[in-house]
């Protein structure tokens, strides 16, 4: 198995810290608002990475973090009346909710940085005693970015390359304006909690490492997240993590792509984010997995108007053809291990999920030959389908309920035109006049659909 990892810019073979054994961390979501698809697909891409390990072998312990106190929850706290942590507990509620609907399964461990504040202080305070960080007269503790010879190493960025995109904080308390905070102050009618240098809260960046170290110890095997934290979240990590405990902070950092639509990076500023509630609501769990998989996990997905409906539209394919062959009456009498070798020789290349998914159509091209021959063996492929791609969160629905969503969701986004010229033509078939059949289909095509005639009756789509 190889993984491409971010700190050396290679692909590697993988092999654990530990023989048979991986810890695994990925951060996750800061419940400042709703969770969006870019939320969804980083859960869902870490959760199959710890599917595929366990599959391969491994005993995966795999930790998934809830930033539950931050200054956009404060703000939100402000905003909504609602104090800042009955706030991030609802948020949290109710992102649960909604990944259980997307059908991604719990970590391991949940983390939460605030049921992690000693740990946090602890970490500070040996920060603190080793000379990498300082507190200052107003209750801020801040990392010494210079005290930490490997700065940049995962970002590649040069120090003086990195003032120009960090965010200056409390610049007039800092010895440096790349140093960063790793416990702020508390303003005026925040929340806080009491410590060595009074009143405050967590940053950002210790939060990870702290519930690292207490869930893992000082060293894990694969740290993961999306490429838009490897700087500074990332490298601020490792500078605070190994200047701590003069180790390799995590083996292999790995980091997915980010989310797009029609071409612009998705953003609350620019009002085109994609809440997963939304998507939940139009389109069913699978057809937004393996829509969102088509991608290897280390590029960005570009999410169009077509995306998603190209992708029902699939996934309807495919279970038309195990409907086929549950009504053939065939009956697997074992597996197809070539499909499972394929898949893992696909997934053992840095986790490709599109090389993965390409091979189903040859897959199901071969049991619509296999079926057309009445081939037995077609309903092995068929199990077998179900069986390894289940681990990417597929075809684990009865074809007749995933084929019953879709031809209703289609039916209802079809104009009432359509429909009733499609009648028409349905009543002209049976009569047997084939002129005025062809004459509405013409009619349908104009209005931009087609129509076509399968043993279940007419299917109304749009060109």
């Amino acid at each position: 198995m190889k993984i491409y990892n971010t700190l050396t810019r290679r692909k590697e073979d993988f092999v654990p810290l530990e023989e048979g054994k991986v810890k695994m961390y990925a951060c996750g979501i800061t419940v400042s608002g709703e969770a969006h698809i870019g939320h969804a697909y980083q859960a869902l891409i870490y959760d199959i990475i710890r599917k595929y390990l366990e599959k391969a072998g491994y005993d995966v312990k795999y930790a998934r973090n809830y930033t539950d106190v931050d200054d956009k929850i404060i703000a939100k706290s402000h905003e909504t009346g609602i104090p800042a942590l009955e706030y991030a507990a609802m948020m949290i509620e109710n992102i649960d909710a909604l990944m259980r609907r997307f059908e991604v399964d719990d970590p391991t461990v949940w983390l939460k940085a605030t049921e992690n504040i000693d740990n946090i202080i602890d970490f500070v305070e040996s920060l603190i005693k080793s000379g990498h960080a300082y507190p200052t007269e107003r209750g801020d503790v801040y990392f010494k970015v210079d005290s930490f010879k490997g700065y940049g190493k995962l970002s590649g960025r040069r120090t003086e390359d990195a003032y120009e995109s960090v965010r200056i904080e409390n610049e007039e308390n800092k010895q440096d304006p790349l140093d960063f905070a790793l416990w702020k102050s508390a303003k005026e009618g925040e929340i806080y909690w009491e410590s060595p240098w009074g009143k405050g809260r967590p940053g950002w960046h210790i939060e990870c490492s702290a519930m690292n170290r207490a869930a893992f110890g000082e060293q894990i095997d694969i740290h993961g997240g999306g490429r838009d934290l490897v700087f500074p979240h990332h490298e601020n990590e490792i500078a605070q993590t190994e200047a701590l405990t003069g180790k390799q902070f995590a083996k292999y950092w790995i980091h997915n792509g980010l989310i797009k639509v029609n071409g612009q990076k998705m953003s609350k500023s620019l009002g085109n984010s994609l809440l997963l509630k939304d998507l939940l609501d139009e389109y069913s769990p699978e057809t937004i997995k393996y829509a969102l998989l088509q991608t290897n996990y280390r590029g960005d997905i570009n999410i169009t108007d077509e995306l998603f409906p190209e992708a029902d539209k699939h996934m309807y394919g495919f279970y038309k053809t195990l409907a086929d062959v549950e009504a053939s009456g065939l009956k697997a009498d074992g597996g197809s291990p070539d499909i499972d070798a394929e898949f893992d020789r696909a997934m053992d290349d840095d986790f490709n999920t599109a090389k993965a998914l390409a091979d189903l159509f040859g897959l199901f091209k071969r049991i619509k030959a296999k079926l057309a021959a009445s081939d037995a063996s077609a309903a092995n492929d068929a199990e077998q389908i179900k069986k390894t791609y289940g681990l990417l969160g597929l075809f684990r629905r009865k074809p007749a309920e995933f084929i019953a969503y879709y031809e209703a969701k289609q039916k209802s986004d079809i104009p009432a035109e359509v429909l009733r010229l499609a009648d028409e033509r349905a009543a002209a078939k049976v009569a047997k006049d084939w002129a005025t059949a062809d004459a509405l289909r013409a009619k349908i095509t104009a209005l931009g659909y087609s129509v076509k005639d399968t043993k279940e009756g007419p299917v109304i789509e749009k060109l």
